[in-house]
Parts: structure tokens; C-alpha cells; sequence
């Protein structure tokens, strides 16, 4: 969470264009960037760097991923830049938990996504923080860089993940 919080006021805009990466441990510039690149960049302050494990699983298991984009094969520069990928990922390597409307279900650190109008998928960050509801605060960015806000409920959410990992 603090690594995810660290890129509010640092990631300051919403920009999804394809750029090549650099591998392993490529980014989009930090300005930058998508709601995957929020749980990306902090997963990587930890030492998990989330383009090289997804890149290694769909390469070895591309049946288990979506191809909504109707790609052959891996693209190392986009592919853990999309949330059903990571989606996917998180299942098979992470633990998935079931979807509550119980705030309670949600623990600092959790995976949440959601379905946006528009059939937009989202990916944040569950926060120790909470609204003056009780409702854990997300972080994510949503189009106007990364922030930390009230959205658990805010929209259909379509999954609920827990990717334990040692702090360093």
C-alpha cells in the first residue's frame, strides 16, 4: 500500500498508449500510466516484477489467458499491462477470494476488480484507510493519475485477489 500510495501526486495522468517496454523491469515513464501500472509499480518496490511472472506464464500456459485482443502470442510490453491478464494470473498464482458486499472481506493489501460502464475492466489496491463508512478506500487510478478514494462499491466488482509477498 505505501508503495502504491507513494505514486499519488507522482502519477499524474491516465494514459494507456502502447509503448515498447524494456524487459525485465520495463515502465511506462512515472508521470504515467493505467490502473495495471499502479498495482505494477508497487509490486515491483516489493521485488515482484509482475511483467516478467506474467510474461512467463502466459508463455507457458497462453490456453489459461484471454485473447481479447487477438494476438498470437506474448507481447512482454502490454501483456501485464491488462487487467484479465492479471486477473488471471492472481488466480492461478495468488489466492482468489470470493466477492463480498462485507467491507470486512476486504484486508489492506487485497486485489479488487471491477467492470466499468462501457465494459472497461479495473484493477486497485485495497487500503488500510477507510471512509468515514467503514468502506476500505482503493488505491488506483481511474483517469486522473493514481489516488486513493472511496470506489470498493462504486462499481461491479469482478474480482478479489490476495498475492501474499515478503515486505523487504
Amino acid at each position: 500500500m505505501a508503495a502504491a500510495r507513494s505514486q499519488i501526486g507522482v502519477t499524474v495522468r491516465y494514459d494507456g498508449a502502447y509503448q515498447r517496454l524494456a524487459y525485465p523491469g520495463g515502465d511506462v515513464p512515472l508521470d504515467r500510466g493505467v490502473c495495471t501500472d499502479v498495482v505494477v509499480r508497487a509490486y515491483r518496490v516489493l521485488g515482484v516484477d509482475l511483467q516478467v511472472l506474467v510474461h512467463q506464464d502466459m508463455a507457458r500456459h497462453r490456453a489459461a489467458y484471454p485473447n481479447l485482443w487477438g494476438v498470437r502470442g506474448t507481447d512482454r510490453s502490454i501483456d501485464h499491462r491488462r487487467v484479465p491478464n492479471l486477473a488471471v494470473f492472481f488466480t492461478r498464482h495468488g489466492h482468489r477470494l470470493t466477492v463480498s458486499r462485507d467491507p470486512k472481506a476486504y484486508r489492506p493489501g487485497d486485489l479488487v476488480t471491477w467492470m466499468l460502464p462501457g465494459n472497461l475492466p479495473h484493477i486497485g489496491i485495497v487500503s488500510e484507510a477507510r471512509s468515514p463508512g467503514g468502506v476500505p478506500l482503493i488505491l488506483h487510478n481511474l483517469g486522473r493519475g493514481t489516488q486513493e478514494e472511496d470506489l470498493l462499491f462504486r462499481y461491479p466488482i469482478t474480482g478479489h485477489f490476495r498475492y501474499p509477498v515478503e515486505q523487504p
